[in-house]
C-alpha cells in the first residue's frame, strides 16, 4: 500500500523535495500519503516519501535529514523517544487523536460491562470465556494488558496473544454470532470503521489515557518552507474520517483509492487545510 517512498536525503538544499516518512500501519501510511497528495497537487511542492523505522524518523528529523514526520504518539506511547529529540525539533501539532485500550462490541449491554472493573464478576467472566483476545505477545499493548489484569484482579481470565490479523478474525467471528468478546485495541483502526465497538472504562488508568497524533519537523522548516508549515499545522483529521478511509482500504485493499474516494468527496477539508497555506511563499524569501 505504500506510495511514492524514496530513501532519505542527507543534506537539505531550498529547490530539493520535502522529506517526510512514515511507518509501516496503516493510518501512518493513509495520513502521510494523502499530505504528500496536498502539498503536490494543491502547494505545488515535491515530496519524497522515506519508510523508516521510528526511532530513525525521530533522530533523521533532529540532525535535518528529513523535513518532518507524522506520526509522534504522544505524550505517553513515544514518550521515550521525545524525551531525547523534543530540544531538536519542533512540534506542528496533533493531526488526531488516538488511544489504546480494551474493546467490547456495542451489543455488550453497557449496564453490565462499562468498565474493566466489571469484568471480574463470575458471570460476566463466564459469558467472554475467561478470554482477553490479545495481539502480538511482544506488544507495548500486551504488557499493559498483562499489568491491567492484575491491578484488576482479573483471575478468572487468560490474555490470549496471536496477531492483529487473529485478533480482528476472531472479532469478526464473534460478532456474527453476537457472542460476547473483549479484545486489545487501539484507534485509529479500521474495524472502528466497520463494527459498532466501545472501549471500557479504565479507572486506574492501566492501559494509559488519550494519545495525540503529532507532526514534528526539523527546527527550520518553518522558516525554510512557510507554505507547507502551514498546511501541516492545519492538517487535522476527524478520527471517524480517518476510520473510514482505513476501512475502504482495507476491504479494497488500494489504499490510494480510498484517499482519493475521501478527498474527492470532502473538498471542504482541502479548504480547510490550505486556504491560508496558499497565501505564503513556497519557500523563505
Amino acid at each position: 500500500m505504500s506510495l511514492g517512498v524514496q530513501a532519505a536525503e542527507s543534506e537539505f538544499r531550498e529547490d530539493q523535495a520535502l522529506r517526510l516518512s512514515f511507518i509501516s500501519e496503516p493510518d501512518s501510511e493513509i495520513v502521510t500519503n494523502m499530505a504528500k497528495k496536498i502539498l503536490e497537487q494543491q502547494l505545488d511542492y515535491k515530496v519524497k516519501l522515506s519508510l523508516l523505522a521510528l526511532g530513525v524518523q525521530y533522530q533523521s528529523i533532529s540532525t535535518k535529514k528529513l523535513d518532518a514526520m507524522l506520526m509522534a504518539w504522544l505524550p505517553n506511547t513515544q514518550a521515550a523517544y521525545w524525551d531525547k529529540y523534543k530540544n531538536s525539533v519542533d512540534d506542528l501539532g496533533i493531526i488526531y487523536g488516538g488511544k489504546l485500550g480494551w474493546v467490547v462490541p456495542d451489543y455488550v449491554p453497557v449496564n453490565e460491562v462499562r468498565t474493566i472493573a466489571d469484568l471480574e464478576n463470575p458471570e460476566v467472566a463466564k459469558k467472554f470465556i475467561g478470554t482477553i483476545q490479545g495481539i502480538d505477545p511482544g506488544a507495548g499493548l500486551m504488557r499493559k494488558s498483562e499489568e491491567t489484569i492484575k491491578n484488576y484482579n482479573l483471575v478468572d481470565y487468560k490474555l490470549s496473544a496471536s496477531s492483529a490479523t487473529a485478533m480482528t478474525i476472531a472479532m469478526d467471528r464473534a460478532i456474527l454470532k453476537k457472542d460476547w468478546i473483549v479484545a486489545t485495541a487501539w484507534t485509529p483502526h479500521w474495524m472502528f470503521g466497520k463494527w459498532n465497538l466501545r472501549y471500557l472504562e479504565d479507572p486506574k488508568g492501566s492501559l494509559g489515557g488519550a494519545e495525540g497524533v503529532h507532526t514534528l519537523s526539523r527546527k527550520g522548516f518553518g522558516e525554510d518552507f512557510p507554505r507547507a508549515a502551514n498546511f501541516l499545522q492545519n492538517y487535522k483529521i476527524p478520527l471517524a474520517d480517518l476510520q473510514g478511509i482505513m476501512a475502504e482500504a482495507h476491504e479494497t485493499s488500494n489504499s490510494d483509492g480510498a484517499i482519493n474516494h475521501y478527498l474527492d468527496s470532502h473538498p471542504e477539508k482541502i479548504t480547510e487545510w490550505t486556504e491560508s497555506a496558499k497565501k505564503l511563499p513556497l519557500y523563505k524569501n
